[in-house]
């Protein structure tokens, strides 16, 4: 009996490290997709910030209280925004946070400073921003984008 205790609980331990693991490995993978696409940004690389999306007419940014869907819809309005001479993003990754939703569905919230305008005096623009992330055949993707300024507490 005491065998087959110590059996049931190694097997549980494997259960829940394999899971620890597993979900260790997912949120780096986020963070990672994360990365890609604010290096791209800031590279203003749109071809690879749209590599870094959803290929679907579901995929949806929130920016300033309006919604756009489609990435190439996303895309145009980024566009606008890099005509600037500066246009870079700093993300707070080290404390961003990833949510597992499932295996394939994350969500990941952080904050990021915003630096645009001219290279004289650039502003500086705190934002909240969260991305719904799916892990697809191709790797994990970004499918939504909701953003918004950042408020003082």
């Amino acid at each position: 009996m005491a065998a087959r205790i110590r059996c049931f609980l190694a097997l549980l331990s494997l259960v829940f490290f394999s899971t620890n693991c597993l979900a260790a490995g997912n949120a780096d993978e986020v963070r990672a997709l994360y990365s890609r696409f604010y290096t791209a940004q800031n590279a203003r690389n749109l071809d690879e910030v749209k590599a870094q999306f959803l290929d679907s007419p579901d995929f949806l940014w929130v920016s300033d209280g309006k919604s756009f869907w489609s990435r190439e819809a996303t895309l145009e309005r980024m566009k606008m925004f890099q005509v600037n001479e500066v246009w870079r993003v700093e993300p707070d990754l080290k404390n961003a946070k990833v949510i597992e939703v499932s295996d394939t569905v994350a969500y990941l919230h952080l904050t990021l400073d915003l630096f645009i305008g001219s290279t004289a005096k650039p502003d500086r623009i705190g934002f909240l921003v969260s991305a719904l992330c799916v892990k697809t055949a191709q790797g994990w993707k970004i499918a939504a984008l909701f953003t918004t300024t950042a408020k003082p507490a």
